[in-house]
């Protein structure tokens, strides 16, 4: 079992970063896949970053450049950091871990919201 809490959100102006943190626990962190999703109001869930437990990440397209994910196993955290924030990043961003051991296990943080405004 994994718990998840997210923190980091806030209410920033265009342009402006941010930089959500994850913290884990209750299992073995260095072994999950981390990952960073978004959902906007009214809109479904959508990946925006992902870093494995071997340090392989992927960015979706919209936020390349802007955005880096990170991860420190010593603290159980994984990071995001967003810079060159748009009004279309304004959405509830959640934490995600995943790992197969015969079966996927895959745990969600409660989300933390990520306002673009000016």
């Amino acid at each position: 079992q994994v718990q998840l809490v997210e923190s980091g959100g806030g209410l920033v102006q265009p342009g402006g970063s941010l930089r959500l943190s994850c913290t884990a626990s209750g299992s073995i962190f260095r072994l999950y896949t981390m990952a960073w999703y978004r959902q906007a109001l009214g809109q479904q869930r959508d990946l925006v970053a992902t870093i494995t437990n071997d340090g392989t990440i992927h960015y979706t397209e919209s936020v390349k450049g802007r955005f880096t994910i990170s991860r420190d196993n010593a603290k159980n955290t994984v990071y995001l950091q967003m810079n060159s924030l748009k009004p279309d990043d304004t959405a509830v961003y959640f934490c995600n871990a995943e790992r197969i051991a015969g079966i996927t296990l895959k745990y969600w943080g409660q989300g933390t919201q990520v306002t673009v405004s000016s």
